[in-house]
Parts: C-alpha cells; sequence; structure tokens
C-alpha cells in the first residue's frame, strides 16, 4: 500500500466521497428529485413480485428522491370472474410490504394514481375501486394539497415549487366527472405542472394503440395551462415524446410484458423513471434500466417518431423545445 502525504490522502478522500455521491445520483440541493415506477404486476390475482421490484425500490432509496410517483397497475386486479376481497387485500399487502413500507421507511413519500388493474373504472371492478381507495387512504403521502377530495383517484399538490396533479384514468376515452376542467382551474397560472395518470393521453405501444384518453380537448387544455410533462404507464415502453407544446413520457413497466413501442423491431427493457427538475437548468429526464437500474438509456435506440391514426409523437430531444423547459 502506498503512504500518502496529509494532501494527497485529503485528495483521495474528498474525490472518495464524490464518487460516490455520484454513484448515488446525488443532485444539487436546489434539484427537486422525482422517481417514476409503473406496471409492477404479474399475472391475475397474483401475490408474487419479481426480484427486480426490490432491485428497483433499493436503487430508488439509494437516489433518495423526494418524490416517488407510481402510474398504476401495482396489483393484478381487474380478473373476471372477479377477484374476492381477500384476494384483493392480499395483493394489497404484499405490493405495501415489497414497495411502500421499504419507502415510507426511508421517508421517501409515494404519490399513487390508480391502474386499471388496480381500481378499474368499469363497473363491474368498483368493489377493486374501493379497496384501492381505502388502502390509499391510510397510507396518505405528508404533502401539500391543493385538492385531496377525490385521493387517492383525482387530486393535486404542490412540492418545491412544481404543481403535480393525479387524473383517474383507467377506462379508454375521455377523462370522466369533470377532471378535465378541475384540471384547467387548478392549473391555471401555475409555473411547473406535472400531470401523471395510467392511461396515456397518445399511444406509445404496439397492441394498445387504442387503450388511450385520446381526447384532443384535453391536449388543448394541456397546451392552454402549459402543462410541461404528462406521465403515463399501461403502454410498457419507455418513451419521451412531444406533441403540440407538450411532453409526453410512457413509463417502462416493472412486472411482466414489457412491449414494442410503434415502429421498433425491440420490447422495451424494465426501467425506472428519474426526473430533476430545476428553476435554473428545466427538466432532465432520465430513464435508468440494467440489472440494478443505474444505466441511463440512450434515447438515440429509440424512434424518432411514434406515429399513429394521423397522431404523431416526436422524440423529445428531437423536438424544438426551445421555449420549453426541458434539457438532457
Amino acid at each position: 500500500m502506498c503512504n500518502l502525504t496529509p494532501w494527497t490522502a485529503t485528495v483521495h478522500r474528498l474525490l472518495l466521497i464524490l464518487a460516490c455521491l455520484l454513484w448515488a445520483g446525488t443532485a444539487p440541493a436546489d434539484t427537486l428529485r422525482v422517481v417514476v415506477i409503473s406496471d409492477l404486476n404479474g399475472s391475475y390475482g397474483s401475490t408474487r413480485y419479481h426480484p427486480r421490484i426490490d432491485r428497483a425500490v433499493a436503487r430508488i432509496i439509494a437516489l433518495n428522491p423526494d418524490l416517488v410517483i407510481s402510474t398504476g397497475d401495482m396489483v393484478a386486479g381487474q380478473r373476471l370472474p372477479l377477484l374476492s376481497s381477500g384476494e384483493v387485500d392480499d395483493m394489497w399487502r404484499a405490493f405495501h410490504a415489497r414497495v411502500s413500507t421499504p419507502l415510507a421507511q426511508a421517508g421517501i413519500p409515494l404519490a399513487v394514481t390508480p391502474g386499471n388493474h388496480d381500481a378499474s373504472g368499469y363497473s363491474q371492478f368498483q368493489r377493486e375501486r374501493e379497496i384501492y381507495a381505502n388502502e390509499w387512504r391510510g397510507r396518505k403521502p405528508n404533502l401539500t394539497y391543493l385538492d385531496d377530495t377525490d385521493y387517492p383517484f383525482f387530486y393535486a399538490f404542490r412540492l418545491g415549487g412544481v404543481v403535480f396533479v393525479s387524473l383517474d384514468a383507467t377506462t379508454i376515452g375521455p377523462l370522466q366527472d369533470g377532471q378535465a376542467a378541475r384540471f384547467k382551474q387548478l392549473t391555471a397560472g401555475e409555473d411547473t405542472v406535472i400531470a401523471f395518470s395510467h392511461l396515456p393521453l397518445w399511444p406509445f405501444a404496439v397492441e394498445r394503440e387504442t387503450e388511450v384518453i385520446g381526447d384532443p380537448a384535453l391536449q388543448q387544455i394541456f397546451r392552454e395551462v402549459g402543462l410541461d410533462l404528462h406521465l403515463s404507464g399501461h403502454h410498457h415502453a419507455f418513451y419521451p415524446g412531444w406533441k403540440d407544446g407538450v411532453a409526453f413520457v410512457g413509463q417502462a413497466c416493472l412486472g411482466g410484458g414489457p412491449r414494442h413501442l410503434i415502429g421498433s423491431a425491440q420490447k422495451s427493457g424494465h426501467a425506472i423513471t428519474l426526473l430533476e427538475i430545476s428553476d435554473q437548468e428545466g427538466i432532465r429526464i432520465t430513464a435508468l434500466e440494467g440489472q440494478d437500474f443505474s444505466s441511463a438509456l440512450d434515447w438515440s435506440v429509440l424512434p424518432s417518431r411514434i406515429i399513429f391514426n394521423g397522431t404523431t409523437l416526436t422524440r423529445l430531444d428531437l423536438a424544438d423545445t426551445s421555449q420549453s423547459m426541458f434539457f438532457r
């Protein structure tokens, strides 16, 4: 072992500290850091989760974000014939043990939005929606809410100068129950707004092309209020898209069933999404993949555009976002 002078020993220690900070993904103090997870469930009724879920949660805890968002499908309901209440309770117990409780013990708030397998809006799954509501009302994170009347379905909160809005989108077609109007009222005049829902507004993945909100009127509202980013799940494929002044990011799944992006020959990998939001620099979006979710996905491997039925999403790094707050 070499002998270090006091000066070189100090430098060596500082370099080691810096390396550890970089490995953990530590950002500047004024940066809001958010991790997005989605579609963790397995087969109908399953209480089993793939070991990658544990690795993803461990990586999230190492990253120590200010917030984790789930864009739905945390459990595997919406089965016909219907699962019993006991079976649904068992699924949520398993999810909390693997995800919710470790994050809570690490002091990381988890904001959820319902997936179709968690709390489908179709009438025959009303009991699953009631169970979902009961599960999350008891685990409501300590956040500054702007509207929590319908938590954990449609709700809004402010964190670090950013307004986040959960949209209840588990059924195909336009948002129900006046959500679009409420969203517009809540977000008008806000500087930075991020919405999240299970179904995307526009399609990302093969064989999910029609499973979307698909509402041009909602796109117009997004533009009018200056929505910065819409996060969604359900399509099981990561893609950062841009349409008419709004960024749309579809999430990769953590559970089963990765899908092909429209126009891609390869299935999406499993990943988590890291958002780093700063007043000075804007929003950085990184998909973290690999065995321990530490490798950043190279966007150049993704289609330059996703085109379906007259709708085009342009990959975010190729779009004209000069008037937006996005960077990579």
